[in-house]
This record gives C-alpha cells, sequence and structure tokens, in this order.
C-alpha cells in the first residue's frame, strides 16, 4: 500500500494521474491446481528432491467434510486449492501466480500483489487518458486469459477502477467506466484497499473518517467492559481494537492535514480518558505521557522511520528500498551529509509530493539525531532511541 500510494502521489506531483484496477479473482485459493502449482514450482523455481515431495504431501491427499443438521457428509478428496489459515497457503499462490507480473509488464504497466488482492497501475498526462484505459483494458483482457489457463477467474463484477491524482487534475477527466473482460467497470471516488479507504485526490479524509467511525464504535463498546478491569487489562484492550487500528498503515497518512490529524487524535485522547478515568476538561498530554503513548502524529513518524531504518539494512521489499538511497551511494561522498548517514531527497514541487515516501521517508531520516542513523545502531535500540526522541518533540509543540 505504501509504494502504490507513493508512486501515485509522485504522479500528481508531475502533474499525471494514475489509473488502478483493483482486480477480484473469484475463491482464488480454492481454484489452485495441484499438478500446475507442483510443475511451476520445480520449473519455474528449482523445487526437487525433498523440497518438491515435501510441498506436494502437504497440498494433496486432504480430504473434506461437511456437517450439516446433525448429519455428516461423505468424505471427498480435495482436489484443489491451497490450504486457507495456514503461513504456507498465501506463498505458495504467490509463486503460484508469479508469471502475471511478465504478462502485465508486457503491456507496460505495474502489478502490485499481496496474495491474491492484485492491482494494476497505470500513470499517464490527463491529455492521454483515453490511451490509458485502452492499454488497462488490453492489460487485463490477457491478464484474465491466463488467469483462465490456469484455472483461475476474474470476477469483472466486483473488480474496482479508481483515478488518484491532484484535484486539479481529476476534475478534468470525463472518462467515467473501463472496460473489463465482457463487461464495463464504474470509476468510483474512493476504494477500499487492503483495509485502507483512498480517495481519488489522495487526501485520505474517507480513510480517517472510517477510523473515527470504527474507533468510537469500539469505545463505545468498551466503555461498560473497561471501567471494572485493571488498567493493565483494559490497556491491552485499547490497544487490541483502538492503537492497532491508528497504527495499521498509517505511514500513508504523512503530510495530511492538520485537521485530520486531530480528528484521530481525539480517538486516541478519548481512549486514554477511558482508561485513566480522565474528565474531558482535564488536559491530556500528561495523560499520554504516563501511558507512554505517542500522540498520533509521531506515531507516524515513528512508522515512516522504522520503515526506513529496515530499508537500508535490506529487510523490506526491494520496491521500497529502492527509494531510500544513501548520500554516500549516490558519489557525493564529499558531503557532510555523507558521514551523517543521510538519504538522498528527491525534489517535489507539491505537497502531494512531499507526502510520497520517496520524499517523506528520506525526509524523516534525515530529521533524526546522527545518533540514530548510524549503522550500528541495532533494531531495538533504534525504537526506543526514536520513541524518546519523539516524545520530546510533541512535549516541544
Amino acid at each position: 500500500m505504501l509504494r502504490v500510494v507513493s508512486d501515485a502521489l509522485s504522479a500528481a506531483d508531475a502533474r499525471q494521474v494514475t489509473l488502478i484496477a483493483l482486480l477480484d479473482l473469484t475463491a482464488a485459493f480454492d481454484c489452485v491446481d495441484h499438478a500446475l502449482l507442483l510443475r511451476r514450482l520445480q520449473y519455474n523455481f528449482g523445487f526437487t528432491d525433498d523440497v518438491l515431495r515435501w510441498i506436494t504431501s502437504f497440498v494433496t491427499d486432504r480430504t473434506q467434510q461437511v456437517s450439516y443438521d446433525g448429519q455428516l457428509s461423505p468424505i471427498r478428496p480435495v482436489q484443489f486449492g491451497v490450504p486457507q489459515g495456514s503461513v504456507l497457503g498465501p506463498l505458495l499462490f504467490v509463486l503460484y501466480t508469479a508469471d502475471v507480473s511478465q504478462v502485465v509488464a508486457n503491456h507496460g504497466l505495474q502489478l502490485h500483489q499481496y496474495a491474491d488482492d492484485c492491482q494494476v497501475c497505470v500513470t499517464t498526462p490527463v491529455n492521454d487518458v483515453a490511451l490509458a484505459v485502452d492499454r488497462l483494458a488490453r492489460c487485463v483482457s490477457d491478464v484474465g486469459e491466463w488467469m483462465s489457463s490456469s484455472r483461475l477467474r476474474l470476477n469483472s463484477s466486483k473488480t474496482q477502477a479508481i483515478w488518484l491524482g491532484h484535484k486539479n487534475q481529476i476534475d478534468r477527466i470525463t472518462i467515467r467506466s473501463v472496460p473489463v473482460l465482457s463487461s464495463s467497470v464504474s470509476v468510483v471516488d474512493s476504494v477500499r484497499d487492503l483495509g485502507v479507504v483512498i480517495d481519488s485526490r489522495l487526501t485520505m479524509s474517507d480513510q480517517v473518517t472510517a477510523l473515527c467511525r470504527a474507533g468510537y464504535y469500539q469505545l463505545r463498546q468498551l466503555r461498560p467492559v473497561a471501567r471494572a478491569l485493571p488498567e493493565a487489562a483494559a490497556k491491552t484492550l485499547v490497544q487490541a481494537f483502538i492503537s492497532c487500528r491508528l497504527d495499521y498503515c498509517n505511514a500513508l497518512l504523512y503530510g495530511i492535514t492538520d485537521n485530520l490529524f486531530r480528528r484521530l487524535q481525539s480517538i486516541q485522547n478519548a481512549a486514554a480518558r477511558l482508561l485513566t478515568g480522565t474528565r474531558r476538561r482535564d488536559h491530556i498530554s500528561p495523560v499520554l505521557s504516563r501511558l507512554h503513548w505517542l500522540p498520533v502524529k509521531q506515531r507516524v513518524v515513528f512508522k515512516l522511520a522504522t520503515i526506513v531504518f529496515k530499508s537500508l539494512r535490506g529487510e523490506t521489499p526491494a520496491y521500497l528500498a529502492d527509494l531510500c538511497q544513501l548520500v554516500a551511494d549516490s558519489g557525493r561522498r564529499h558531503l557532510r551529509s555523507a558521514d551523517a548517514n543521510a538519504l538522498t531527497v528527491p525534489r517535489s514541487n507539491t505537497r502531494l509530493g512531499d507526502r510520497s515516501f520517496s520524499v517523506a521517508g528520506p525526509k524523516v531520516w534525515n530529521s533524526l539525531p546522527v545518533a540514530l542513523r548510524q549503522p550500528h545502531v541495532e533494531f531495538g535500540q533504534f525504537k526506543r532511541l526514536l520513541k524518546t526522541f519523539l516524545f520530546g518533540e510533541a512535549a516541544a509543540h
């Protein structure tokens, strides 16, 4: 999600728009052909001998049975599919569908895939949107053919399409439908992608609204329960139902408006008051400090900084690590910033460009104390020092 939104923000900064088709597969995990899977593992990825036999034993010789109204159906063999809820299930599905990326690349488009969630993206100037729609339609058609040959099926009725870009560019687009296989998909103003609501103007306001709605609902449910529990137990519940929602994909929220941040902060404040019994008119900052909770804006910076930390150590996918380039690796070793382990910050022209991970990640990293950016700092130590630093920043503001 971070790379998808970052690319859209960078395109908007260059006065371009991005068309994304969110492809839906019908019962994707249940349709994997075992023979095809094992053949692709062997010839495409080099699985042989004991490893191939182990995977074969994992996916084959499984059975299923249905219990209904006290009756059991006959036991039937499971001839297709990978076990859902397992660690290997999604991984095997990704390996099974790995060739889709080449199909999309042949059209010059981008594919982002997380298990069976696939997004095909094309970036274009506003004057060429008709051409972009045609390219996307032909690409999705070829993807559909590949899926059919692999016993998978694209569900055009649940596939969604959305334009992403700056408001001025989006308002100029008149194309409101995209051909997908034998049907036409209407372009929507917002989509839910992996649990994140993305609006066409990239403001993240719909995501904030969804978070506020869910957060206040959970707080209402927790209120009678939390008051009857010890603070430690209540804090665990709040972490599970409130804090995790605020932290999920929150790196996408970097650079949103202060008003949106205030709405999110009000949820955290309400959760803190619920835990501690603090009255509404009492100042909340000491309460957050006692709970050792970073404010929402600092939590976003914390997430970005930890992602950059892992990217520099090769612990994130290449599509994120490639956006974090050290000044020392860019041929400018004579600069003082090279000795400080700083990152190269690409030039941006708008606030949308400033929010892209390619710009925001290096900026956040370079704003940290030099001691935190040293290569010898371990991840646990980095998080502790970073949290202390951000608490100081929050107190200063």
